[in-house]
């Protein structure tokens, strides 16, 4: 119940539905699985079109979460502003930048998340693109663990992995999948270009999607067979190798 506290509560069908229609920001929404009718439909239509999270659940999830009348409705209101992804690429572009952004497939540990972010922003990535269907709520916790950076750096919600990846190569830029096996090393990589660094779950890495639509898969090389690098540190070292090659291509 921890990160169900963290993060304020709208409750019942028109408080979310409106705040739906008005473009308000929602981490996510929580729906009862036998819950029906127009006003649910118009719901889970406005959900899509925002690219919220919606989950299915049991009326046992929804009276935990709340003792008031839901209604079968329940959402967390978020503390952070997402932009939408070519908005994003548009943004940076206009800038004068070179794209590089961090794609979090299934990176679902909100310290995880906010560490990804802190280091993310310090060595010059402008964006984290969180997919709808496999990502963490970032709630206070993930916002203290990035001391700060969630509220500064761009976050990009999309409803998909292969739909990120099709914008990303739309704008130019390349996806290098982070892989045990990848085919080269992080330092043979080339980051002077634009580039989305993904990195995969804490347990399964990157999903079957990344590894057959990727540019290129590369690794952290190591000397044992020891392969238990956590995700936001392995994140921290490919993010080096990035803004290492950046500053040296301008000096």
């Amino acid at each position: 119940m921890k990160r169900a506290r963290s993060l304020p509560l709208l409750i019942g069908r028109k408080p979310v539905i409106e705040a739906l229609q008005q473009g308000s920001s929602i981490e996510k929404i929580f729906l009862l699985r036998s819950a029906s009718g127009e006003d649910i439909n118009m719901l889970k239509r406005l959900a899509k079109e925002n690219d919220v999270p919606l989950s299915l659940v049991p009326i046992e999830k929804l009276n935990n979460l709340t003792k008031a009348q839901h209604q079968g409705v329940v959402a967390w209101t978020s503390l952070l502003q997402y932009i939408d992804l070519q908005n994003a690429i548009s943004h940076v572009v206009e800038q004068g930048q070179t794209p590089l952004f961090m794609l979090l497939d299934g990176v679902t540990d909100v310290r995880n998340v906010g560490a990804i972010a802190r280091t993310a922003l310090c060595c010059g990535a402008q964006g984290i693109i969180l997919p709808t269907s496999s990502s963490a709520s970032l709630t206070e916790e993930a916002i203290k663990t990035s001391a700060g950076a969630l509220r500064k750096i761009m976050l990009c919600r999309i409803p998909s992995v292969p739909q990120a990846i099709d914008v990303l190569r739309l704008n130019g830029i390349q996806v290098l999948g982070t892989q045990m096996k990848g085919s080269i090393p992080v330092y043979e990589a080339d980051f002077s270009g634009p580039s989305c660094i993904v990195m995969g779950a804490e347990d399964t890495g990157i999903s079957k999607d990344v590894i057959r639509r990727a540019d290129t898969l590369i690794r952290i090389p190591m000397v044992t067979n020891f392969d238990s690098l956590n995700v936001s540190v392995a994140a921290g070292m490919i993010l080096y190798e990035a803004v290492r090659q950046r500053i040296s291509t301008t000096v």
